[in-house]
């Protein structure tokens, strides 16, 4: 397998800063930097939620970076919503979106400005989905997404298959190297990939599996 150069933690650094720098949605100014073995703490104040997920993103997109940590705080105007509005507008997205996330699956909580989300929904993609759709709120610092996922009853060595098979298709050089384990429906993910791009997207293609509740992504990055 071909190896991985692995850049040194202040080449890593001056790239995150540039990425952030060429991110249009984030200003980078306001952003504090720093990378040690491969993880990036970003700090420093943006003016909204989806700006920091923005940071964050850009930060991951970095060719050698394992991981980011968020030292990130929002920094809000005067005058922005209280937590009862918060949650009172939280509940009125859901109840638009009630084909994506089934209406009443989810309860929000709301204190000093961080929605949790709780609740138990069927796929992956719903909790993502739940997650989104409030992440764009005005006026939020954060979003804990503690819904769960109800167990399907599909049988572990069924997980497996359909997983592998659907590595096969979608990055079949990194499918030769992963391993799949599967424990009542907690999905283990090990072995090594190139790129961190490529370590997300095994992790992407294993939550399409039905019966997958959890995922430990364990697979590390080669060199």
């Amino acid at each position: 397998m071909t190896q991985l150069q692995h850049r040194p933690d202040h080449q890593l650094k001056t790239a995150v800063i540039d990425e952030l720098a060429w991110t249009p949605s984030v200003n980078a100014e306001e952003i504090g930097v720093t990378v040690a073995g491969g993880v990036a703490t970003l700090s420093g104040h943006v003016g909204t939620y989806p700006e920091k997920e923005e940071a964050l993103r850009a930060a991951t997109r970095v060719h050698g970076v394992t991981t980011t940590a968020d030292k990130i705080l929002v920094r809000h105007d005067p005058g922005v919503p209280a937590d009862m509005d918060l949650a009172r507008e939280a509940m009125i997205v859901f109840d638009r979106r009630t084909v994506v996330v089934p209406k009443d699956s989810v309860q929000v909580d709301v204190r000093d400005r961080v929605i949790t989300l709780r609740g138990t929904v069927d796929w992956h993609y719903q909790r993502e989905a739940a997650r989104q759709a409030v992440a764009m709120l005005p006026g939020i610092s954060g979003v804990r997404n503690l819904i769960t996922l109800r167990h399907a009853g599909v049988a572990p060595a069924e997980i497996k298959a359909k997983i592998t098979a659907a590595l096969a298709r979608h990055a079949p050089a990194s499918a030769q190297h992963v391993e799949i384990g599967v424990d009542d429906g907690k999905v283990t993910l090990t072995g090594q990939v190139l790129t961190s791009a490529d370590r997300r997207s095994v992790e992407q293609t294993a939550w399409f599996a039905r019966g997958v509740t959890a995922i430990d992504n364990q697979v590390k990055l080669s060199g």
